[in-house]
């Protein structure tokens, strides 16, 4: 494609950002960042070592010796996340992580260190790009941005059975209350809190199939190109 654009994708938890960012990546043969997950590996890495939100001193000294990045799996075309050189795809998805990425997504050094590698991949163009303050804050001048919504039983239902596989024992009620909770600190931080773009395009997703939200978001790219 020869006119490429960036997209930024912002919106609640569990409205399948991810989902959308990756189909649209792939249909349009561009790169799809997951910022969601670079919050996740930082605090997987401060999990690991037990260092907490509160300890300033000990965030910092994490920031200088941690790195965070995107190597591309061929077997299925995908790039996956890897924490000073290890692939940690599939360990920051568990319940211990989602009840602590809030807390140190919240944190005004962590996100500066993150958002500045996620502007630095976006300088090419040919970007999707998701998480909370892309639209607003990482990538403003981004030529599509989308606030992804839906209704918070629908939200819950679809964390629900994400999590079962790690935690069969775990009830939707519980699922909903950490929802709750995690737009709470997202929509309230004092730096960067979630909030839709004035210039962003809203898709509720509610009584969508992926495969609508995906044909509606393509109507939106080549409106622009």
């Amino acid at each position: 494609m020869a006119n490429k654009i960036n997209i930024a994708i912002d919106g609640w938890s569990s409205c399948g950002k991810g989902t959308l960012a990756k189909s649209l990546a792939d249909s349009l043969g561009y790169l799809c960042i997951d910022t969601g997950a670079m919050y996740r590996a930082f605090t997987l890495a401060a999990l690991q070592q037990n260092i907490t939100a509160h300890d300033e001193q000990q965030i910092a000294k994490l920031i200088e010796n941690t790195t965070i990045s995107f190597q591309q799996n061929t077997a299925n075309n995908s790039f996956e996340i890897y924490l000073n050189g290890k692939n940690v795809a599939n360990f920051i998805r568990t319940p211990e992580i989602n009840a602590n990425v809030s807390q140190f997504s919240a944190l005004t050094p962590v996100r500066r260190f993150l958002v500045k590698q996620q502007q630095q991949i976006a300088l090419s163009k040919g970007v999707v790009m998701d998480g909370r303050d892309i639209g607003t804050v990482v990538l403003p001048d981004a030529e599509l941005k989308i606030f992804m919504t839906a209704s918070p039983e629908i939200r819950a239902q679809r964390r629900f059975h994400e999590m079962k596989q790690f935690m069969p024992n775990i009830t939707i009620e519980e699922i909903a209350k950490n929802l709750q909770e995690r737009d709470f600190i997202d929509s309230t931080r004092e730096d960067s809190p979630l909030r839709q773009a004035d210039d962003a395009r809203v898709l509720d997703n509610s009584n969508l199939t992926r495969e609508e939200q995906l044909e509606l978001a393509l109507q939106w790219v080549s409106e622009l190109l």
